[in-house]
């Protein structure tokens, strides 16, 4: 994961552990809240066949968001009409049809008021809007049709030569309204084909049978009937055509759309981020309605088969950690387009970057208390001969884990360096290049990694974690400098200020800890994680900070967010 890819983690706002109980929480089992309300406005859920509550949620989501488009369209249409009405009356108009029109511009707009409202309605609730709505159009489009053809009242004070222009022109008029209702309705109501079919059918046939009852046998219309009969026929039988294809179109898209965001037994929910090696998604397994994050590796972000093959084996490798402070891997395969992705735990929380430029630098007891976590964490992947490479406050996220708080988990080996895999990839097993630059963050590299070597050890990771202890205890890097260059030329041949020159309160045993994993020579630093966890753990500060803090933290944090003005659509 490269700098962006770790923005899927990055989802604990400044509303604390709020945001951590309503991320999680909204993913669990039936007896749970359904999805998260941040992913409901934008319909993220998708549908996978054979899951009912998905379905229904896909539905009415995407029902929902259908509907309050068609009834601004409808009410838009309607309105524009009534106004002409009351500025230029038509003689044609009567009181009764006034107020029809009345009446169904305020349903159209009780209707498209629910619908733009908060409140959560279900699918019955959207279907019975659904019939409001196009029930309400229909029965006054019927009316209208009714009165226009019932005794003749479309050819009254019409001179007789002029009845089949007058009669061909009413039943135009009176066709296009039908005609555009059912073609709303099929390209715009998500329905099943039948559904849609018996719908459209019952829009279509309502006014061919009212025109028939009207006008068959009518002293007036009888002669006019097959007339007005044809061209209806005619021009609803294309809008139902229509209507039909279209829907079917529209639903076939849907559902490849949605096997283009399955993967395997899991299910993709909304992107979070992306980088130089492909995208993170928000995720959950498909039985199991487990919260997860998915990095898709793509073949063209990889470079070449070897790269990806490599970075196949390492995904491997890492699935065999197991430390409690290592981001979990679930899983990992390959899509049909040959992209490469794997499966790791969703950890809503604060990375450690983002918890020093919202909140300051750490105090040394905190900043060891995560530190030492990370040790731990490296113990054991550098005990199977796999090498981080890119530790940085970026990496590490701050969560809650199993009621306990200040859990740091340790992310991104997609730069692991595994001496284990050397033989089998070749001479080039230690680099991994992408877009032809040097892999890595400049501000937390040690000497060797920025001068290309590709003999890195251990040592490398203790290095870097002096540069995150750096940052946590002065919030900033231990060499600032205009470019990425001058900053890996800073780590090569500069010395380092002495933190005291930035926070002069901070103890002299853990700025010697700190700077002597700096060191130029890899061979002045700790030889492991395990010698700067003993000397982390030996320092004064060491027992300052533990869960019970961190609790008492996290719950300030949340109660000031709580005070702070509510942002309305921060976050959208």
């Amino acid at each position: 994961m490269r700098q962006g890819d770790v923005d899927w983690q990055n989802r604990l706002t400044p509303d604390g552990q709020r945001d951590v109980r309503q991320a999680t929480t909204a993913f669990q089992a039936n007896a749970a809240p359904p999805v998260p309300p941040a992913l409901k406005p934008r319909c993220r859920v998708a549908l996978v066949a054979g899951t009912g509550q998905h379905f229904t949620e896909e539905i009415s989501c995407l029902l929902r968001h259908r509907l309050r488009v068609a009834a601004l369209i409808a009410l838009a249409g309607f309105g524009v009409f009534l106004i002409r009405n009351f500025i230029s009356p038509d003689v044609r108009s009567t009181p009764i049809i006034l107020g029809l029109h009345c009446a169904v511009v305020g349903v159209l707009t009780l209707v498209s008021a629910m619908l733009w409202s908060h409140l959560r309605l279900g699918v019955r609730a959207l279907r019975a809007l659904e019939a409001a709505l196009f029930g309400s159009m229909a029965l006054f489009f019927g009316y209208l049709q009714y009165w226009m053809f019932h005794h003749g009242n479309v050819l009254y004070g019409v001179q007789e030569d002029q009845h089949d222009r007058m009669l061909s022109l009413a039943t135009a008029g009176n066709s296009l309204r039908w005609f555009v209702l059912i073609v709303l309705y099929g390209t715009f109501i998500p329905n099943t084909w039948r559904r849609c079919a018996i719908v459209v059918g019952m829009l279509t046939a309502f006014p061919v049978l009212l025109n028939f009852a009207t006008c068959w046998k009518c002293p007036i219309m009888g002669v006019h009937a097959g007339q007005a009969l044809f061209e209806m026929s005619v021009a609803l039988g294309m809008g139902a055509a229509i209507a039909l294809f279209g829907s079917y179109k529209i639903n076939v898209l849907h559902h490849e759309a949605f096997t283009a965001r399955q993967l395997g037994q899991y299910r993709l929910l909304r992107k979070l981020g992306s980088g130089g090696m492909g995208e993170v998604h928000l995720g959950e397994h498909v039985l199991l309605r487990r919260p997860c994050a998915i990095k898709l590796i793509h073949p063209e972000h990889a470079g070449d088969p070897t790269t990806l093959g490599r970075f196949e084996r390492e995904v491997q490798s890492m699935a065999t950690l197991t430390h409690w402070n290592t981001v979990e891997v679930y899983d990992y395969g390959h899509a049909d387009d040959g992209t490469f992705y794997y499966v790791m735990e969703y950890l809503p929380g604060l990375t450690l970057q983002d918890m020093v430029e919202r909140h300051g630098p750490l105090s040394p007891g905190r900043a060891v208390f995560f530190l030492r976590q990370i040790c731990a964490a490296l113990r054991e992947a550098h005990a199977i001969g796999l090498i981080h490479r890119d530790i940085k406050p970026g990496n590490i996220i701050a969560c809650q884990r199993g009621g306990v708080h200040d859990v740091a988990k340790l992310l991104d080996f997609g730069l692991v360096a595994s001496h284990g895999l050397a033989k089998a990839l070749g001479p080039d097993a230690g680099k991994l290049t992408v877009q032809g630059s040097i892999l890595g963050s400049p501000p937390y590299m040690s000497p060797e990694q920025a001068l290309g070597k590709s003999s890195v050890d251990a040592r490398t990771d203790v290095y870097s974690l002096g540069g995150l202890a750096y940052y946590l205890l002065t919030g900033q890097a231990p060499f600032a400098r205009e470019t990425a260059m001058e900053t890996l030329m800073a780590h090569v041949h500069e010395k380092v200020a002495p933190m005291t020159d930035l926070r002069p309160e901070l103890p002299l045993d853990l700025q010697d800890v700190v700077l002597r994993c700096l060191s130029k020579e890899p061979d002045k630093r700790f030889p492991d994680v395990e010698s700067l966890d003993r000397a982390l753990a030996d320092c004064d500060c060491a027992d300052q900070w533990d869960g019970d803090r961190a609790a008492d933290w996290w719950k300030r944090i949340e109660d000031e967010s709580r005070s702070e003005p509510t942002m309305v659509g921060a976050g959208a």
